[in-house]
């Protein structure tokens, strides 16, 4: 018998893939009702708006890479071992049928969503903003923290790039070679 949290999280799984693949906009109950086999009334029922699938979908994609980050951080001290981990959660997505990271795409669609999904989507940003900032300034303390802070918005807004870029070709090694390049001229160790 499924139960309700069953079905949530199948709803939960199918929006995920489909906003990762078109986005935002394209988020839609009825199709959603068709892959997990339940009506649209069904839907509302977990998820009383688009906006409220949305929010909840942005605040676990957020709690799930903060959760990832940390254990990076635990696994290693190395900055490049970090950085590389990091880096391979991006590309992850593009290896899963060439889909986004679901903030990101949701943050190129970001005048049209509701405040909840936008400060959830921001959320993501000052997660990986934080953590990168708190790896590099652990790295070089002398350089001190605006200075971190910048180099972890630099970051995380090039390998966002990258993903969209890649993606944009439907060509992973345009990713690959992106980071590469990255890595090469400093950005990322």
């Amino acid at each position: 018998m499924t139960t309700p949290t069953d079905t949530r999280e199948k709803i939960l799984s199918v929006a995920r893939l489909m906003v990762q693949a078109h986005g935002y906009n394209a988020l839609s109950f009825r199709e959603i009702g068709k892959v997990v086999g339940v009506s649209s009334a069904a839907i509302h029922h977990h998820f009383a708006t688009k906006g409220e699938l949305g929010a909840a979908l942005a605040q676990r994609y957020t709690d799930e890479a903060e959760k990832c980050f940390g254990d990076f951080s635990e696994a290693s001290e190395d900055l490049s071992v970090c950085l590389r981990n990091y880096t391979n959660v991006f590309r992850a997505a593009l290896e899963n049928d060439n889909r986004m990271c679901l903030c990101g795409i949701m943050s190129a669609e970001r005048d049209d969503l509701p405040a909840e999904v936008r400060a959830e989507v921001d959320r993501f940003t000052e997660v990986n903003v934080a953590w990168l900032t708190q790896l590099l300034s652990r790295h070089n303390p002398k350089a001190g923290v605006e200075v971190a802070q910048r180099h972890a918005y630099a970051i995380f807004s090039a390998i966002e790039g990258a993903q969209l870029v890649s993606r944009g070709r439907g060509d992973i090694s345009v990713f690959d070679n992106t980071v590469e390049a990255y890595r090469a001229t400093g950005l990322l160790l």
